[in-house]
């Protein structure tokens, strides 16, 4: 028997995809074969979103391998056997669930007897019956499909692309028009889909989820659980300065220095996470990440020493998740609205009304870039914040025609430490912190203050990070120069960031 072989796969759902499948149709080498109608079983599981399903009387088993810099996901076949299951088999079927093998009173189990007896009991696994109705094509050396799917009562479509070759997969998704949708498994789809239904809801699978943001500056760290309302509420939340990106401007590559400091908090957090019993822990890349040379080797080390696997995604993809925080957070006026999230290698804008995105996109810009090219670490002279400002207008310029929107929101470690210190904590309150007023006023009065500083004189100013010191100045001239950008005396501060949007994106309604 030969090898099945891993693909890499794009996939996503919704109900708007009717002009994707009519170009995909066009594009297809030949002629849409008739329609194939299936009818599926799922397991789905609250402890990962392993591809675990029963079709043609065959229980079939994917497991996601690794996820790659452009977010593609590559799948491997690892079961494919006929009813009965002996027990060996269902130790894999639950190794794939994330559960372990409960007692067995059979020597094998059909699988009614699967689902009855060993399924059902079992609060964290649910089985749904799916219905498909897809139509499959070769296209540029890919299998593509658009399918109906119908399950717990609600329906939508899911086109799919799948190549050996990640290159091939991204380039027919760009040439479908479909880069700016989320790429989501069928285990993931499925899960929301069904989110509303009678029984398969929120309340129906439990979830706590660990969510990394491995940014150029710090790594965030927060741990969800979803209450019976579907709602997400906060067990852990918090953030260590680790400077991924130190010295990458000039060297294109990770230090040995910060990969280090890095790892070591990615390895704690991950063990942290497991201590407080998630399902799953998400580990998301940004900017640095993006642009390392050497990231691949670290995401490799990341997997190796802390069991988990880092997804990078792209700048537009950050500024989706961070506007579904703020909506979900801070909440949308019915007007336009200004989201930015500045970081320290990266800078997200999505402008949009209401909860409809108009437009979103990713410069890199950030704290440490700008900290390292004018020297801001230090008390600097009046000239050097000028050319230091001048630098960032003329990087923002793509703003200068944007009309003045309604509200402006920020996040990011920059606009948290600013309205921190606006308020003098001592000690960091993320429910103060969220819509928190932060004016004009006193953003010049922080530049003019840490102007003035060196590091260990900024440390002392109560309500900053101390691993923030370093870079605060230059975060604040590029929410000053935000500010200019967009005409407004003020911004609301949002505490949320990609860490919650993401929960929000995968695993809610």
């Amino acid at each position: 028997m030969s090898t099945p072989v891993p693909r890499w796969e794009w996939r996503t759902f919704g109900a708007g995809l009717g002009a994707p499948g009519a170009r995909l149709a066009a594009l297809a080498d030949a002629a849409a074969p008739p329609v194939q109608s299936s009818d599926e079983v799922y397991l789905l599981s609250s402890h990962g979103d392993a591809n675990v399903k029963v079709r043609d009387d065959l229980m079939d088993i994917k497991q996601l391998e690794q996820t790659d810099r452009a977010g593609l996901e590559q799948w491997r076949p690892v079961l494919k056997a006929g009813f009965p299951l002996p027990a060996a088999t269902l130790g894999q079927v639950f190794a794939a669930l994330g559960l372990p093998v409960p007692t067995l009173a059979r020597a094998a189990y059909s699988l009614d007897e699967l689902t009855r007896e060993l399924i059902a009991p079992e609060p964290q696994l649910r089985v749904l019956a799916v219905h498909k109705e897809r139509t499959r094509y070769r296209v540029d050396g890919c299998m593509s499909e658009l399918t109906r799917v119908a399950a717990g009562g609600a329906q939508t479509q899911t086109l799919a692309v799948e190549s050996e070759d990640p290159a091939a997969v991204l380039a027919l998704v760009q040439r479908l028009g479909l880069a700016d949708l989320p790429n989501q498994s069928y285990p993931r789809g499925l899960k929301s889909l069904v989110a509303t239904a009678p029984g398969l809801g929120a309340a129906a699978l439990p979830l706590r989820i660990a969510v990394l943001d491995l940014g150029t500056n710090s790594v965030k760290f927060h741990i969800g659980e979803r209450d019976p309302a579907g709602r997400w509420q906060r067990v852990l939340d918090r953030g260590e300065v680790t400077r991924l990106g130190e010295g990458l401007r000039e060297s294109g590559f990770i230090a040995p220095a910060a990969w280090d400091r890095t790892l070591a908090a990615v390895c704690a957090m991950a063990a942290q996470a497991r201590a407080a019993g998630v399902a799953q822990t998400l580990a998301l890349g940004t900017m640095g990440l993006r642009n390392a040379g050497n990231s691949d080797a670290f995401i490799a080390a990341v997997r190796e020493q802390c069991g988990l696997t880092i997804e990078v995604i792209d700048g537009a993809e950050e500024a989706r998740l961070a506007y579904l925080a703020v909506q979900a957070g801070v909440g949308l006026p019915d007007g336009a609205v200004a989201v930015f999230d500045t970081g320290g290698g990266s800078t997200q804008v999505t402008i949009g009304r209401g909860g409809r995105v108009l437009e979103r996109f990713s410069l890199d810009l950030g704290a440490v870039r700008i900290t390292e090219q004018f020297g801001l670490a230090a008390p600097v002279e009046r000239d050097h914040l000028d050319a230091a400002l001048a630098a960032i207008a003329r990087e923002l310029s793509r703003l200068d025609q944007s009309a003045p929107p309604d509200a402006l929101v920020g996040m990011g470690g920059a606009v948290t430490n600013l309205a921190s210190v606006s308020l003098g904590m001592t000690r960091y309150d993320p429910d103060l912190i969220q819509g928190a007023i932060l004016t004009r006023g006193e953003i010049e009065r922080q530049i003019a203050l840490y102007a003035g500083l060196d590091r260990a004189g900024r440390t002392a100013v109560p309500g900053l990070q101390p691993g923030r010191a370093d870079v605060i100045l230059a975060g604040a001239l590029i929410v000053r120069t935000l500010l200019d950008k967009f005409r407004q005396d003020q911004l609301e501060v949002s505490d949320r960031g990609l860490r919650h949007g993401v929960l929000i994106d995968r695993f809610s309604a």
